[in-house]
């Protein structure tokens, strides 16, 4: 047997001890300190870079865009002098035709038709998904849809077109399918409640469950080309499209490798967006503010919202909609008192520095937006207003990357209203003087 070299456990030494302990003994061995060296040769000037910049290969950004954003991640990201992380320059996006092409809140609600996972309410009554439906659309529901389930189960939508049909309806043109008005008060600046009907109508189901709903319905959108089409009861002509934005993608990954604190804030049900968010552009669920349902004891959803600002959970008149974007967007990320939340903070550096949007409804956070405001061109007049005007320079419109919208007659900026009825203003409050010809809409 070979004689064994095992040092004995009592002076058996830590790796850590012996390399300390060889450190020290090469350095009392070493020798005299020789001659200095030659003087280097000089650096650069230690003016940190950007990470990133924005993929020139990527997509089919007007070129000034591309050149705005970048000026922008370099001066205020993690490359700027004074850039804090623990108070880092905020991004929000809106998701749908933001985001991606197509609406998939849309998408999830045919979904679930055509897969009969909408439940028949309780007692059969239709305003427990809306106290906001007229009579007559419970009426117009009743007749359609009573057969279909009882109380608690999944209604038949895919056999019982009627009922399909009904819903789809209702939800797309706020009318029955007898041309009766089917809300009570459709359009307010904090509430649409179609748009809110849909997450009413996830009623009953777990978060999970709900975000299961949403990755297959991406999973049937998602491969179609654009311009694809579906039927639901025997409602045709419904898109079934859903296509993320590949140059959003390289924006918000650009962003965030520069520092940037990245959120998502959309008039789609919460469950719906945070399912995808991740692993399809890199926000986490917790960057996600959707609508936001009250939840029972049980963890299901209710057809219930919780509240922002002065608005209570359940009083169900504000959703992430229009200025309730901004009311949760003050509330989640800045963390606004109630009272100030609806309102647009005085503070800059309590803002968001950079807000994309596509529609009218996206207007007030994208007004709150300190350095620059991405407009998406879908042809809304307010929006679009606001984005030609150009306030302070800070406004940057693109042509829609996925079939562009053609270009819009003019925008009656001056004789136009907004949801409550009031006359257009600018992010200032003043009336516009102005209409705007549509200058930019074509891809480069």
């Amino acid at each position: 047997m070979p004689h064994s070299h095992r040092v004995p456990s009592g002076v058996r030494r830590s790796a850590l001890s012996l390399a300390g302990w060889l450190a020290v003994g090469v350095l009392a061995c070493a020798g005299p300190q020789g001659p200095e060296g030659p003087e280097g040769s000089p650096g650069k000037d230690g003016v940190p870079t950007p990470v990133r910049l924005l993929d020139d290969k990527v997509g089919r950004w007007l070129p000034e865009n591309r050149t705005r954003l970048n000026e922008m991640i370099s001066s205020l990201g993690i490359a700027s002098p004074t850039f804090d992380p623990k108070n880092r320059p905020v991004a929000v996006f809106d998701w749908d035709n933001t985001v991606v092409k197509n609406d998939l809140g849309d998408a999830t609600f045919f979904w679930m038709l055509r897969h009969d996972k909408v439940l028949q309410p309780a007692d059969k009554d239709w305003s427990a998904t809306s106290r906001h439906l007229t009579p007559e659309a419970r009426s117009a529901l009743n007749a359609a849809c009573d057969s279909a389930a009882n109380p608690g189960e999944p209604l038949q939508t895919s056999t019982y077109a009627d009922c399909a049909d009904e819903l789809v309806r209702i939800y797309n043109n706020g009318q029955t399918r007898a041309g009766q008005a089917a809300w009570n008060n459709p359009v307010t600046l904090t509430l649409n409640t179609s748009y809110a009907w849909v997450a009413q109508l996830q009623a009953g189901y777990t978060p999970e469950e709900l975000r299961a709903f949403a990755r297959s319905a991406y999973a049937e959108n998602a491969f179609n080309p654009p311009g694809t089409t579906q039927r639901v009861g025997t409602t045709t002509g419904l898109t079934f499209h859903v296509q993320v934005y590949e140059e959003m993608v390289d924006l918000i990954e650009t962003l965030q490798a520069n520092g940037f604190d990245v959120w998502v804030v959309t008039a789609s049900p919460q469950f719906v967006i945070d399912a995808v968010s991740e692993e399809l552009v890199g926000i986490k669920p917790n960057r996600v503010i959707g609508i936001r349902t009250v939840t029972d004891a049980q963890g299901r959803v209710t057809a219930h919202f919780q509240g922002c600002g002065t608005v209570a959970d359940g009083v169900d008149t504000l959703i992430t909609y229009d200025q309730g974007k901004r009311c949760w967007i003050n509330k989640v990320i800045f963390h606004q008192p109630a009272e100030q939340q609806l309102l647009r903070t005085p503070d800059e550096h309590a803002r968001q520095v950079f807000a994309a949007g596509d529609s009218d409804t996206d207007l007030s956070f994208l007004q709150d937006a300190t350095h620059l405001k991405l407009a998406i061109n879908r042809n809304k007049v307010q929006l679009m207003c606001n984005a030609y005007a150009n306030h302070q320079g800070r406004w940057l419109v693109q042509p829609m990357f996925v079939q562009p919208r053609a270009k819009a007659a003019h925008y009656a900026c001056t004789t136009s209203v907004d949801a409550a009825g009031q006359p257009l203003t600018d992010e200032v409050g003043n009336r516009f003087t102005q209409d705007y010809e549509d200058r930019i809409f074509a891809l480069p």
